[in-house]
C-alpha cells in the first residue's frame, strides 16, 4: 500500500530517505495544499473570501419596469401553455411511455422467466444454444429496434415542429430584450 504522499507505508525512514520528503511532523505547516486532483478549490469558493463568488444582489427598477430575466421567464411560461409545445410533449409522450412500458415488461419477464423456470431457459433450440441465450439476445434486439424507432419517430414527427417552437421562441425573446443583437 502506498500512502498519500505516493511512497509506501513505513519506507523512508531511514538515512536513503530523500531530503524533499522530509517533514517536521511536530511544527504545524501554514503552507499545506490539499493536493486532491478530483477537487477544485476555486470552482468550489475555498480559496475566496466570503461572499466573492455569490452573484451580485439585483436591484429592482425604479420605474417598476420588468427586468429582461422576468420578461424572457414570461416568454418561455407563454412557449410552454401554447397549443404546439402541448403537441409536441404529447407526441413525445404518445411514443415514449407505451415504449417504455412494453420493454420493461419485456425485460421483467426475461428475468421472472431466468429465474422461476429454469428448466425452460434451459431447454436446447439449436445445437448449444438455448432459450435463455435466444431472449437475451432478443433484450439486445429490441434495445436497438427501440432506438431506431425512437429516432424515425422524432424524426418525422417531432423534430420540425419542435424547430418551428424554439425559432418562434428565440424571437420573442429577442423582442423582449430590445431587437436583434
Amino acid at each position: 500500500m502506498q500512502s498519500s504522499d505516493d511512497r509506501a507505508r513505513g519506507a523512508g525512514d531511514g538515512p536513503e530517505r530523500s531530503a524533499g520528503n522530509r517533514r517536521d511532523h511536530g511544527a504545524p505547516t501554514r503552507d499545506v495544499r490539499h493536493e486532491d486532483p478530483w477537487c477544485d478549490p476555486s470552482a468550489q469558493g475555498w480559496d475566496e473570501p466570503h461572499g466573492a463568488g455569490s452573484p451580485a444582489p439585483t436591484v429592482p427598477s425604479a420605474r417598476g419596469e420588468p427586468d429582461a430575466a422576468e420578461r424572457a421567464r414570461d416568454v418561455y411560461i407563454e412557449v410552454q401553455r401554447s397549443a404546439a409545445f402541448q403537441e409536441v410533449r404529447g407526441r413525445y409522450r404518445r411514443f415514449v411511455v407505451p415504449g417504455v412500458a412494453v420493454f420493461l415488461s419485456w425485460y421483467v419477464a426475461y428475468v421472472v422467466a431466468a429465474t422461476t423456470v429454469p428448466g425452460l431457459m434451459a431447454r436446447p433450440v439449436v445445437g448449444a444454444v438455448n432459450v435463455a441465450m435466444l431472449a437475451g439476445l432478443g433484450q439486445f434486439l429490441t434495445t436497438f429496434l427501440l432506438t431506431w424507432a425512437y429516432a424515425r419517430h422524432a424524426r418525422l414527427r417531432r423534430d420540425r415542429a419542435a424547430l418551428e417552437l424554439r425559432w418562434d421562441t428565440q424571437e420573442m425573446t429577442r423582442e423582449t430584450r430590445g431587437g436583434a443583437r
